[in-house]
C-alpha cells in the first residue's frame, strides 16, 4: 500500500505503464474522466437531505468512498501528466484565498469574496 503521495504516484505511473494507457492520458482525457468520477460522487448524495448526506451507510460509505478514490486517482494522474507539485499548488491557493478571505470579513460567512462591503 502505498502512504504518501509520491508512493501513490508512483504507483499510479506503474500500473498505467504496465497497461501502456499513458497515450490515453492526454490532459484533456484525464480532466474529463475526473469530471465524470466527480458527477458519480456527486450522485451518490443526489436525494439526500444534509442529515442523510453525513450519516452514511457502511454500503453507502464504501461507494461514496470509491468515488472520491476514482477522482482522486485522476487528480493525481493529471497532475502528473502536466507535471504540477500538488502540494505546491494546494498551498499557493491556500495562501491566495487567505487573501480574498481575511478571517475578519470571512468568518461564519459563506459570501463569496466579491460580496463583501
Amino acid at each position: 500500500m502505498s502512504d504518501s503521495l509520491a508512493e501513490l504516484r508512483k504507483r499510479i505511473d506503474q500500473f498505467v505503464n504496465e497497461r501502456d494507457w499513458a497515450q490515453f492520458h492526454t490532459p484533456k482525457n484525464l480532466a474529463m474522466a475526473m469530471i465524470v468520477e466527480a458527477a458519480e460522487l456527486v450522485e451518490q448524495f443526489q436525494w439526500d437531505t444534509p442529515e442523510e448526506s453525513q450519516q452514511l451507510s457502511p454500503e453507502k460509505r464504501e461507494a461514496v468512498s470509491h468515488e472520491l478514490a476514482d477522482t482522486f486517482v485522476y487528480l493525481l494522474r493529471l497532475a502528473e501528466v502536466l507535471e504540477i507539485d500538488l502540494i505546491e499548488a494546494a498551498n499557493a491557493k491556500i495562501d491566495l484565498n487567505a487573501k480574498k478571505y481575511p478571517v475578519e470579513k470571512a468568518r461564519g460567512s459563506n459570501a463569496k469574496y466579491t460580496e463583501y462591503q
